[in-house]
């Protein structure tokens, strides 16, 4: 990282299931000015989620602490657990982040139960966010989406194979060789355009869609299941949260 993240992250996530670093900085590749995104999981209280007037399940908040500025968006529990049940890697991403702000008792429980949530059609969260950024390139010639383009076939690649969600690039080694010298590029702006030694758009554009086939491939031999197994014990677990109930093993 080219900025060490603040050490006061954890006074301003307030009373959170959890909250942990995700974008850039998760990634591998924040800048100079790069900003702090941080993403969790608050709990409703059952008063709001029972009456007539519901609470919020997503809380958005945006402020600037010592020149850092930090966006802190968290979920209701369900409307979480409900994500991971999606096949949405970027929920799994957060909760299986390694840059933990603040955490509880629940957050462990989720994590615990994170590998039953995982399957191969996980990979088309990954595709689809590669269409979305190699396009977001195109139009843009900056270098951050073709960042987040390698990012996120290197994150599906390995996931495929292995089951575990790492979503550091230069933790990685399914991208080009030519990346570690982007990501060092990218350390100079946030919006920087692409350095001029950079490799030219036919070789990138070849080298992405190499990557793209190369995840189609792993996600068709992948071990992981068809299907998440993860329902009952996630409904579990927000009732017991909602009702304020200590967990209780069924095994």
């Amino acid at each position: 990282m080219t900025r060490t993240l603040p050490s006061w992250l954890g006074e301003v996530t307030g009373d959170v299931v959890f909250a942990t670093v995700s974008g850039a900085h998760l990634y591998g590749f924040p800048s100079a000015d790069s900003d702090v995104d941080l993403r969790g999981v608050h709990l409703m209280p059952i008063e709001d989620v029972v009456g007539l007037r519901t609470g919020a399940e997503t809380v958005d908040r945006t402020w600037t602490r010592d020149g850092v500025e930090v966006d802190l968006v968290t979920h209701d529990l369900a409307k979480f657990a409900r994500l991971l049940l999606r096949r949405n890697g970027y929920v799994l991403e957060q909760l299986l982040s390694p840059l933990v702000v603040a955490s509880s008792p629940l957050h462990e429980e989720l994590v615990a139960l994170a590998p039953d949530c995982l399957t191969r059609h996980h990979a088309h969260h990954y595709l689809g966010f590669a269409r979305t950024q190699w396009g977001f390139f195109e139009r843009t010639g900056e270098l951050k989406p073709l960042l987040y383009t390698f990012r996120v076939l290197s994150t599906g690649i390995h996931l495929m194979r292995t089951g575990e969600v790492v979503a550091d690039l230069t933790a990685l080694g399914h991208a080009p060789a030519y990346v570690p010298e982007l990501v060092a590029a990218k350390t100079e702006a946030e919006h920087g355009a692409l350095p001029p030694d950079a490799p030219g758009r036919e070789r990138l554009a070849a080298d992405v869609t190499a990557m793209t086939a190369r995840l189609e491939e792993e996600r068709d031999r992948s071990p992981l299941p068809e299907q998440a197994t993860a329902e009952p014990a996630l409904h579990d677990l927000v009732v017991r949260a909602r009702l304020g109930r200590p967990h209780v093993s069924s095994r």
